[in-house]
């Protein structure tokens, strides 16, 4: 190799003369030698050193490359800073071309022994780390080895995202560059108010579609049918049926409140209002309107000195208040006296109800009953004889318990309450009538217990004429004889009672629901009733009663009429201010309603229209109010009424509420004319509104205030028409007198004038104002 490419350096002798054994030399492969080629070395300036001239040369012994088998390895090898021995493949394979992506820098020693990098190496040959027994780096973030089943899923998945992104990527690209897309200012203002229409248009009409109150409840019908009371409604029956066949237009409504009502004890009432630490303003309303005034706790006209709600205990039900609060709501119970701490933290619908009953079934207490001049007393239960010492009193405490405690140096103890009620602070409550109608239900008969359905089984066997077996024999009938009351049922005398609105025939609504306190007493420690805490609250207290043991014997008594929204709520259960002069006056005309519909249906059913127990709907004006309009924004009839004019509008069937700009009837005529409270309760003490829900600003609440506990109970117009009959004459004495007094009014026919663009249903609604009067 010397004679063909000239004398090497001496360097480079010398290296190959000991860089290659001897017995290499010796048994050195005679294989030809490679070509070598010739390249041309770039010229250099004067004076400068010739690199490849300087560098140790490659050594020409073809042992270096093809080693015999079992040979010594070369004791020491320096290559050359320009070698390129590492890149050089093997002998054994045939050249191939430089790959496009070859950076020109080995990543392998001169003396490794695996093959260099290349895209035609399988993966595995590239990826020979764990052979040299190199460990994995400890920021590797690779789940498995890339052949595992792990590192292909893990591969899939970063494929997949990767590819998501990208796609998406290309979308918005490509809806980027599409030529309807806004680029200028203008296009791009429009663009976005018209996604801000359709996101408000999309979210109305998502509301309208869950809202399962889409036309108002014919309230009307309310107060004239009488009233559900019995076991738990069937859950077969549907949410809306209400109006069935037959129709029975022969019924009376009982008198509310009964002719015995005054020999009756009253009930003891615990009434939690459930608030929280932010309402501060509403809890003060609530003591200083219905917690104490007096035409709250006695009822219309002269009242009763308080004896009907002197076992009435009104106290705020709160759970933990939040650390801004703490003191704040410390310093309010010290002051006042009434509020209760829950040991868990504030929730709507996450276990505050039940929480609330756990507390009230060990913790509530109301005053004793302070007469015993009763024909009927809550006796013979069994929480009759359980006492504890009287607590601090609140300042709306009954007058008689205060009395009680600055009389005597040992004042009586309290007892446990014979309701336990709970009631949201957005509700406006009337306490003499709430423990009216709770005192009549206390003292009812209870449900008959169930049939056990063995003997029902067994009458149905009597019924039907014995099947022969297969010898032809007949069965003989068993008289099994089981017990009527299931287990926790000790107390069979307790009275077992569930009262409020009930909604959709499945439960009572939230604003205001009353339970017995054995069923009080049973929520508490039932254990599959603590895991059914978590819920829409109302929903889930009608559940627990009816898992009951004796669920059957539990008495729903609904009261639909005197439970209401606020006028300005817009609800379905919403409509004017009512009173019982208003009442009668829609009963009237509900009858008449209810004849014609009767023989509407006979007529069909003659022609095999309507069956027997199929539900009717209600007619459309069964709902109208001459306050309120459903799904429209409260407006006053006229505007610029004064604080007394506009709270009168809010009153149903008032004259105020039938005031029109374009009428003849004015507000000052409206307001000389219009109803004392002695004529709207018909100069009895109860029979009115009960509750007034959903009252959600303080206004209202102060409305809803001033038209129930204010005003007078008889007018200058009354006064002086009584003046002029005499002062032994009665206003209610004769009707002939009455329409002497009410020829000032207007009549029918000049409220149906103001109304003459109106329909047949609120002409008819708007003359029962003048039937009334007259």
């Amino acid at each position: 190799m010397s004679s063909d490419h000239g004398p090497l350096p001496p360097s480079q002798s010398a290296q190959d003369d000991t860089a290659v054994p001897v017995g290499a030399m010796e048994d050195q492969d005679t294989s030809p030698p490679l070509p070598r080629i010739q390249t041309s070395s770039p010229p250099h300036e004067e004076g400068e050193d010739d690199f490849n001239a300087c560098a140790p040369t490659r050594p020409t012994d073809r042992s270096m490359l093809y080693p015999k088998r079992n040979a010594a390895p070369p004791e020491s090898f320096a290559p050359s800073v320009s070698s390129t021995a590492s890149n050089t493949p093997l002998g054994s394979r045939t050249a191939s071309p430089v790959p496009f992506d070859y950076s020109g820098a080995s990543s392998y020693d001169s003396d490794s022994d695996s093959e260099p990098e290349s895209h035609l190496l399988p993966r595995a040959q590239r990826q020979a780390g764990w052979r040299e027994g190199r460990a994995r780096p400890w920021w590797s973030l690779s789940l498995g080895s890339s052949d595992s089943a792990d590192g292909r899923r893990h591969r899939r998945r970063w494929r997949d995202a990767i590819w998501g992104v990208r796609t998406c990527r290309r979308v918005a690209r490509r809806l980027v560059r599409h030529p309807l897309f806004p680029k200028t200012p203008v296009t791009i203002l429009l663009a976005l108010l018209f996604l801000a229409l359709f996101g408000v248009s999309l979210t109305f009409l998502l509301i309208y579609i869950l809202n399962p109150d889409k036309e108002p409840l014919p309230w009307r019908g309310y107060c004239t049918l009488p009233q559900y009371s019995g076991g738990p409604p069937s859950l077969a029956l549907s949410t809306t049926s209400w109006l069935r066949t037959p129709l029975s237009t022969n019924f009376t409504l009982p008198p509310f409140p009964p002719p015995d009502f005054d020999s009756l004890a009253p009930a003891g009432i615990f009434l939690g209002v459930f608030s929280i630490d932010t309402s501060v303003e509403r809890r003060m309303y609530v003591r200083s309107t219905w917690a104490k005034h007096v035409r709250s706790r006695e009822g219309a006209g002269a009242g009763d000195g308080g004896i009907g709600t002197s076992r009435t205990i009104v106290r705020f039900i709160m759970g933990q208040p939040r650390k801004e609060w703490e003191r704040q709501v410390q310093l309010e119970m010290d002051t006042y006296n009434d509020i209760v701490i829950l040991p868990i933290q504030e929730n709507m619908n996450q276990g505050k109800t039940h929480a609330y009953f756990t507390w009230a079934a060990n913790n509530s207490w109301v005053p004793p009953v302070y007469h015993d001049d009763y024909a009927k007393k809550p006796e013979g239960f069994s929480y009759t004889d359980v006492t504890s010492s009287p607590p601090t009193l609140a300042s709306h405490d009954p007058p008689l318990a205060h009395r009680d405690q600055f009389n005597n140096t040992s004042p009586r103890p309290w007892v446990r309450p014979d309701f336990v009620v709970k009631a949201d602070d957005d509700a406006f409550v009337m306490l003499a009538e709430l423990e009216a109608h709770l005192r009549v239900e206390l003292y009812k008969d209870p449900l008959p217990p169930p049939t056990p359905p063995s003997v029902r089984k067994q009458h149905a066997a009597r019924q039907a004429p014995p099947q022969p077996d297969r010898n032809g024999e007949s069965p003989e009938i068993l008289d099994v004889s089981e017990n009527t009351h299931a287990a926790g049922s000790a107390d069979p005398a307790d009275p077992l009672v569930f009262w409020g609105y009930l909604i959709k025939n499945r439960f009572m609504g939230g604003e205001l629901y009353a339970l017995s306190f054995a069923l009080v007493d049973w929520v508490a420690r039932d254990p599959v009733v603590k895991t059914m805490t978590h819920g829409a609250e109302d929903k889930q207290t009608s559940k627990w009663i009816r898992r009951h043991p004796r669920a059957d014997e539990v008495r729903w008594s609904s009261e639909r009429c005197w439970i209401y929204d606020h006028p300005r709520a817009g609800t379905v259960y919403s409509h004017g201010f009512l009173f019982p002069s208003e009442v009668r006056r829609v009963q009237q005309v509900v009858r008449r309603d209810l004849e014609l519909l009767e023989q509407q249906i006979e007529s069909d059913a003659g022609s095999g229209g309507v069956p027997p127990g199929q539900d009717i709907r209600a007619p459309d004006k069964w709902a109208l109010s001459t306050v309120s309009k459903f799904g429209t924004r409260y407006a006053p009839p006229v505007p610029g009424l004064n604080l007394e004019y506009s709270v009168e509008a809010l009153v149903e069937g008032s004259q105020m509420s039938l005031v029109r700009e374009d009428g003849a009837l004015t507000p000052d005529f409206a307001w000389e004319y219009r109803e004392g409270r002695r004529k709207r309760y018909a100069d009895k003490r109860l029979g009115g509104t009960v509750v007034v829900h959903f009252i959600k600003k303080n206004m209202w609440f102060l409305e809803t205030a001033a038209a129930l506990l204010y005003g007078d109970d008889v007018t200058p117009f009354e006064r002086s028409s009584e003046l002029a009959r005499g002062p032994d004459a009665d206003s209610d004495a004769s009707p002939d007198q009455a329409e002497e007094v009410e020829d000032a009014l207007p009549t029918t026919g000049s409220a149906e004038s103001e109304e003459g663009s109106a329909s047949d249903d609120e002409r008819t609604l708007s003359s029962t104002g003048g039937e009334g009067e007259q």
